[in-house]
């Protein structure tokens, strides 16, 4: 996706990258020269030159070399590698901050003034400190092109910052396998100038983006449903995944289980807004429950008219 150059992206690149080069280097360096070695020691050391074979006594010098010069290499190879990492764990006081969130199987990025979007926008020379909540399972946020990585765990609070360099798109995604749709699992960075960020930042008639409003409200729905990573448990065919399907339910009656008792109950706007703030209330029978969590805060009630008006056209 990204469209600049990743060589200055953020202020991690030239650390990350000198670190990768020495280890490079040295990695290609041992592996021609003990090629080279190993051919000419085939070569002349072969049985024809030397029928019966000879007991050579050891070296105290060859040991101590062979073992301090990895070793010095190694400690050069760590040092480098520290001087790249060390920065990445020391966040400037004074930053902007963004709540990444990370659930099955999407990002979401809140602003500090509550501005919510699927997609990460920073302004250019500034430093931005993502505070990283998971909401389900272990998920890791991934800048490629910033040089930067961090696991996000379920009830850990945990940071990533970086001052991005270049403006364009970059990718971001998920590099931690956390279940069917992982792959799918991605968005991008937009950095954009502080002028055109400043100006973006303060619209806040976006705080709850549905879509364009040129499009018909069920695919707008839609729109809400893929945004929020709903389709990778929910098919639209009828076919059964992590959740039921948003086909045949519609005005008919589906079996739930509710405080460990089955009872019927019609799918209307009341079940689907309970389902999805609170979706452990009426579990479908035949399907788990805690697999899906709430949406609350997540998806406003006008999101979830529009989810109603998709499942009725979808049913019509």
């Amino acid at each position: 996706m990204y469209t600049a150059d990743p060589q200055q992206a953020s202020n991690f690149v030239a650390g990350v990258d000198l670190a990768f080069m020495i280890m490079l280097a040295v990695s290609i360096f041992f592996l021609i020269g003990l090629t080279v070695v190993m051919l000419v020691f085939i070569r002349k050391y072969r049985k024809d030159k030397h029928p019966k074979a000879i007991q050579n006594e050891g070296s105290n010098k060859l040991e101590a070399l062979w073992t301090g010069i990895p070793l010095v290499l190694v400690l050069v190879m760590f040092y480098f590698g520290w001087m790249g990492w060390r920065p990445m764990k020391n966040p400037p006081d004074e930053a902007m901050h963004v709540k990444a969130i990370a659930r099955m199987w999407n990002f979401r990025f809140e602003y500090e003034n509550g501005k919510i979007t699927d997609t990460l926008y920073v302004p250019i020379n500034e430093p931005v400190i993502l505070d990283l909540v998971a909401l389900d399972v272990l998920h890791s946020l991934y800048i490629p092109a910033f040089r930067v990585k961090e696991d996000m765990v379920p009830g850990q609070e945990k940071v990533m910052w970086f001052i991005p360099g270049t403006e364009g798109e970059f990718d971001l995604f998920c590099t931690e396998y956390c279940g069917l749709e992982h792959s799918y699992m991605f968005t991008g960075v937009k950095v954009m100038p502080k002028e055109e960020f400043d100006a973006w930042i303060a619209d806040t008639s976006a705080v709850v983006a549905v879509v364009d409003s040129e499009t018909s409200l069920a695919d707008q729905g839609w729109e809400v449903l893929r945004r929020n990573g709903c389709n990778a448990c929910h098919s639209v065919d009828g076919s059964k995944l992590v959740g039921p399907s948003y086909l045949g339910g519609w005005g008919g009656t589906r079996t739930v289980v509710t405080d460990r008792e089955e009872r019927e109950i019609t799918m209307d706007a009341e079940y689907v807004l309970r389902s999805v703030f609170d979706p452990n209330a009426d579990v479908v029978q035949g399907f788990n429950k805690g697999l899906m969590l709430s949406y609350e805060g997540m998806v406003t009630e006008q999101e979830v008219e529009l989810i109603i008006e998709y499942l009725k056209k979808l049913n019509e």
